[in-house]
């Protein structure tokens, strides 16, 4: 995974719909202004770097210390770094096609996407039509007559806008949330999974939390949401906004927390169509399976089925008038965009208190990304197209040859693995899929219909048209090699279940990838990614599937004792991190990517050795320092507190400057910047950790 919503399995993750958007590895990103450098001596004079610390003192400061003085974050950002950097590139390239596109000829598939973009443009025919789209809408709404007549309302509007393992995204605003993979158990069929959902703050800790913080946007929020009624002219709005919250609240009582939806192994619970009028009575299950298209349906799989039960109670303990109130406001608060200003501007006054940021981007920024959601790989035909060249494609599949090979190694030496786990690992290895760039073949929207004139009316038919796309699934055989990710996207991901890996061509971008730059600095930035993603495999979710992306333990008894140890080690480790005096990294919940961290940067390292013996270079401790170096400006970054803090709390990775810590656990770290006993980052070797 994004970006509109926070991810990173992808290597960075969050979700703050609208407001927030952070990497999917890499939560916060690479330096903007530090190009790969050919020598660690040139290296030390790049200005991003403070050497007025030791190395070993604070490795972040050293790196990136010089630049994080100087950096300012605009009013409309939330961060600042390398990732932001590759992600204007990335938007200016696209907004340059997609202006070629409006120019396309009628009814191609190029003046589509010039189409989708002029609509959410053209604000003027938005603001003329005022609440007219929303009519129908809210007319449906005003006609529930009973709790039957709300189960198929919210049937209908389930959409396929989760995916809690490639994207790490686990918010919706509809009460249940669906995603379409292949079987936990059964790699040959696609499966419905279903999650928790319904809330508009991004997580069940900000309607629950006693921190001050939490309770004053809680006063905030139903604040927000007396505005957004009162502008769509709901009678008594400030009572509706409590009738709203209060439902909201006992919604996010029932919700799992986000260490527990993290945990692969708590949503493996398979359920069948008669199940649900057991485990989770009060919904009307047959009407609201009807409605959405999942009749024909037979299992599910409920990652969160305490959520289930409990929000299907709820249907049946709460007021048919107070789900009314519920439903306007979220039909409102998610078409913000395609609204009047007046709704953009009062979700943006709320939401830019969760994030920080002080102005709303450029309209054009919010139109790039709702083309790039409902037309993705569309326009990344057009993007690859003139922004990624064969000769990089060649070279970075020869990286990740070569990182597959070196993770290989890694487990072939392992002293504590029995020869049978390890036969396991190395077949699931051999089987990865991976795609550079783009996808090996290109997705079909001819059947989406789209108005130049209507960006209320393409929104809707956008999302429909993916719903539809996914349940289509079901009747089709499993491809591996989809991509959940658009080319023009920064970003990168490990697919489990497909035992799959994507490298969007946007994220092969210098300063991560440069076709000229040393290989110190190549490996020890797109290496250590390429690294992370593959480790994903090996982390304490992806260690839970086999070659086939099934879920099953391959592992013997004693080995995996050791492996979870290794993980608490790590979860210690991260635990000691304060981001605010109030707050500090949470371990567990950051394990998986902490561990695709570590593992990552060993293999990279290893892999960039190899690359050096190959090519008969003798290795320098210059050489050494820029590997070290590139991976820590790989992170460079600067963000708002409220955005960190919102990180902290929901996202599965640790904020960037924590991130580049895990050289701490390398014993070349310590050769290269002759880090001592004493300062603050060194560990005895004993206490260094090493999971893979």
């Amino acid at each position: 995974m994004n970006q509109t919503t926070f991810k990173l399995k992808p290597v960075a993750s969050v979700c703050l719909h609208l407001m927030l958007a952070l990497p999917l590895m890499h939560t916060q990103a690479q330096a903007a202004d530090a190009p790969a450098a050919k020598t660690a001596t040139a290296a030390k004079t790049e200005s991003g770097m403070d050497t007025s610390v030791a190395p070993g003192d604070d490795f972040n400061r050293y790196a990136n210390g010089g630049w994080e003085k100087t950096a300012v974050i605009p009013d409309h950002k939330v961060a600042v770094g390398i990732f932001d950097v590759l992600v204007e590139e990335s938007d200016a390239k696209v907004l340059k096609l997609i202006e070629q596109a409006t120019k396309a000829d009628a009814g191609s598939a190029a003046r589509k996407i010039g189409d989708f973009y002029t609509s959410y443009l053209n604000t003027d025919v938005i603001n003329q039509r005022g609440l007219a789209p929303l009519q129908g809408e809210m007319q449906s709404i005003a006609d529930l007559k009973d709790k039957t007549a709300l189960a198929s309302y919210l049937g209908k509007h389930l959409r396929a806008d989760v995916d809690p393992i490639n994207a790490t995204n686990v918010f919706t605003e509809n009460l249940f949330g669906l995603w379409v993979s292949q079987g936990f158990h059964d790699h040959t069929k696609y499966m419905p999974y279903l999650l928790q959902g319904g809330l508009g703050l991004p997580d069940r800790e900000y309607y629950l939390s006693a921190s001050p913080k939490m309770v004053e946007l809680r006063k905030n929020y139903l604040a927000h949401i007396a505005a957004t009624l009162k502008l769509a002219n709901v009678p008594d709005p400030e009572q509706a906004a409590r009738r709203v919250f209060d439902l909201e609240t006992l919604i996010a009582k029932g919700h799992a927390n986000r260490e527990a939806t993290s945990d692969v192994l708590k949503a493996d619970n398979t359920w069948t169509l008669a199940d649900f009028n057991k485990k989770a009575r009060g919904l009307d299950w047959a009407a609201y399976f009807k409605a959405a298209g999942l009749d024909g349906q037979s299992k599910f799989i409920i990652w969160h089925p305490g959520a289930m039960k409990a929000s299907s109670a709820l249907v049946a303990n709460t007021p048919l008038a107070n789900w009314q109130d519920y439903l306007r406001f979220h039909a409102i608060n998610t078409r913000s965009t395609v609204l009047p200003q007046a709704f953009f501007d009062q979700r943006f006054k709320f939401y830019s208190a969760l994030s920080g940021a002080k102005a709303p981007q450029p309209r054009w920024k919010y139109a790039v990304t709702a083309t790039n959601n409902a037309l993705g790989e569309e326009v990344g035909k057009l993007y690859v197209a003139e922004n990624f060249s064969p000769e990089s494609k060649t070279r970075i599949n020869g990286m990740v040859n070569n990182l597959l090979v070196a993770f290989g190694e890694r487990v072939q030496a392992l002293k504590w693995m029995t020869p049978a786990t390890k036969q396991e690992a190395l077949a699931k290895i051999k089987s990865t899929y991976v795609g550079v760039g783009y996808p090996d073949k290109w997705r079909d929207y001819s059947g989406l219909s789209v108005d130049a004139n209507d960006a209320f009316g393409n929104r809707e038919r956008s999302q429909e048209f993916e719903y539809r796309r996914a349940l289509a699934k079901f009747s089709q055989p499993v491809d591996v090699t989809e991509w959940c990710m658009n080319p023009q996207l920064v970003n990168a991901v490990n697919m489990p279940l497909q035992n799959a890996i994507n490298f969007p061509a946007a994220y092969l971008q210098s300063p991560n990838f440069d076709l000229n730059a040393s290989d110190a600095s190549n490996y020890g930035a797109l290496g250590a990614t390429i690294g992370h993603e593959i480790s994903h495999s090996f982390d304490n979710s992806g260690a839970m599937f086999d070659a086939k992306g099934e879920l099953r333990n391959w592992w013997s008894k004693a080995d995996l004792a050791h492996f979870q140890a290794s993980s608490k080690a790590l979860v210690a480790q991260f635990n000691q991190y304060k981001a605010f005096p109030d707050l500090s990294v949470n371990g567990a919940q950051t394990l998986g990517e902490n561990i695709a961290d570590l593992a990552g940067l060993m293999a990279a390292y290893d892999a960039y050795r190899a690359s050096m013996k190959q090519k008969g270079q003798a290795i320098t401790k210059e050489d050494e320092q820029e590997f070290f170096l590139a991976y820590a400006r790989s992170w460079r970054g600067k963000m708002r507190d409220e955005t960190l803090r919102t990180a902290i709390i929901t996202n599965e990775h640790a904020p960037g400057q924590f991130r580049v810590l895990t050289v701490r656990n390398l014993d070349a770290w310590y050769d290269a910047f002759a880090v001592q006993p004493g300062q603050k980052l060194y560990l005895a070797p004993k206490d260094r950790v090493k999971v893979w």
